[in-house]
């Protein structure tokens, strides 16, 4: 052999021994995706192995408070289709949602529908009262269903400063008394649900709700501790987050609502409550923690979650994968936002400079 061939010989060689050296990397980087793509097809796999066990209404005992109308009237004909005993609980005189009878046959049971009248922000005492004689009459709680709730909206220096007393005792009392109500009773029973109906302005702090808004975020703290400490007895919370629905408490509502809380509204449509109630009682029944509607509500939920509980390994790594997505979009929803209020601002002064010229 020449000494050009040897030559040659020992570089194709040695080009031959670093191009798998230079292919290393990428063949690294496959088998990691590959790891990853079985890891996250054996978590979608095991998935519902370690979810709550789903709820089955027929037969079922619901509460739902402030249940004479909007989500939480929808909410107990919703689990009344699907052949629970109801119990209303408002402080108006529920009706009974225009039914012939307070008593059905369904499914070879005779469902009750019984009506409450009492204010379930006022006193501790009252409310457990009434709730042991709902469960004397229609057995233990199964799920409870905290609808009971008001709105004001204005600006911070124009609300009534009664008015965020009285936000933070309907809003949020307003569920802590039936919760406290119903527990000891659940966790002797190992088993339970229990919904807190929020609003989307408990996940973001928009202008005009600074009574609002904070009243509906309390129900989140409130939610996260106590899951943490009733989920070893099988009791799972949900905290539903509904955007503006058509209901009369937003038609009074809209009455005095500032117009930067208007326009901001108007970014996103109005649901009607039957749709909300259909999304949170499933997510209720299946145990989720998070309860949204609508794509708005889906990427709230999972730019807010932060170290909220999740009851399943695909929740989860939805969160995981969505949240850089969603966050970039936020911004541009929040720079609208600002130029919202920007806007109207301006429009007011040069509305006052005219009015002073005149």
């Amino acid at each position: 052999m020449s000494s050009e061939e040897s030559l040659s010989s020992t570089i194709t060689d040695w080009l031959f021994i670093n191009s798998w050296w230079l292919l290393l990397p990428f063949i690294m980087l496959l088998v990691v995706a590959a790891f990853i793509v079985a890891f996250v097809l054996l978590l979608y796999m095991i998935s519902p192995l370690i979810s709550p066990k789903p709820l089955k209404l027929n037969g079922a005992h619901v509460v739902v408070t402030g249940g004479s109308s909007g989500i939480g009237k929808c909410i107990a004909i919703e689990c009344y289709r699907q052949g629970a005993f109801i119990t209303l609980v408002a402080r108006d005189e529920p009706m009974p949602f225009n039914l012939r009878f307070h008593k059905t046959v369904y499914n070879f049971l005779i469902q009750v529908v019984l009506c409450i009248s009492v204010d379930v922000s006022s006193d501790y005492n009252q409310v457990e009262s009434v709730i042991k004689q709902a469960q004397e009459k229609l057995g233990p709680v199964d799920m409870l269903v905290n609808c009971a709730g008001t709105s004001v909206s204005g600006k911070f220096e124009e609300v009534e400063v009664d008015r965020f007393k009285k936000l933070m005792e309907v809003n949020y009392l307003g569920s802590v008394y039936p919760t406290r109500a119903v527990i000891t009773t659940m966790k002797e029973r190992r088993m339970g649900r229990i919904m807190f109906v929020s609003s989307q302005a408990g996940q973001i702090g928009l202008f005009g709700y600074t009574a609002y808004s904070p009243s509906k975020f309390a129900l989140r703290g409130l939610a996260e501790s106590l899951q943490m400490e009733i989920k070893p007895y099988n009791i799972y919370v949900t905290v539903a987050y509904p955007p503006d629905t058509d209901t009369p408490g937003l038609a009074e509502e809209n009455k005095t609502k500032p117009l930067e809380t208007k326009l901001i509204s108007e970014t996103s449509g109005v649901c009607q409550p039957e749709q909300v109630a259909k999304i949170v009682v499933r997510d209720a029944v299946q145990g989720n923690f998070n309860s949204s509607v609508g794509p708005d509500g889906y990427m709230l939920s999972a730019l807010t979650c932060g170290m909220s509980p999740v009851t399943s390994i695909t929740e989860a790594l939805q969160q995981i994968i969505t949240m850089g997505l969603f966050r970039t979009i936020a911004l541009f929803y929040l720079g609208s936002f600002d130029s919202i209020v920007r806007r109207c601002m301006i429009q007011r002064e040069q509305s006052k400079s005219a009015d002073k010229r005149e």
